[in-house]
């Protein structure tokens, strides 16, 4: 499998600017915003439920409470498809 041109011009990207992302100053809502929200969307994730989903089957939640050690925690981001969670932030 290739790396997608999405994911490549993402890395370049977080190399010219590898200091500016590492600064205290860049805060998580920027990281998000602009290099998880287009990774995940260029390996074909429907980051902005374009499809319009019902909350069930949405495959990302932003800012979900997760369960951390079975109490919640959050906000995360819950990653799916359909109803199965494939990872939890």
């Amino acid at each position: 499998m290739s790396v997608p041109k999405g994911v490549k011009r993402l890395i370049e990207r977080f190399e010219r600017n590898r200091d500016a992302y590492r600064s205290r100053d860049y805060n998580e809502a920027q990281v998000r915003l602009e290099l998880i929200n287009p990774f995940f969307k260029a390996l074909g994730w429907d980051v902005y439920n374009e499809a319009g989903y019902a909350e069930a089957y949405k495959e990302v939640i932003h800012e979900d409470a997760i369960k951390v050690g079975g109490r919640l925690a959050g906000p995360g981001t819950n990653i799916s498809k359909g109803q199965e969670v494939i990872d939890e932030h």
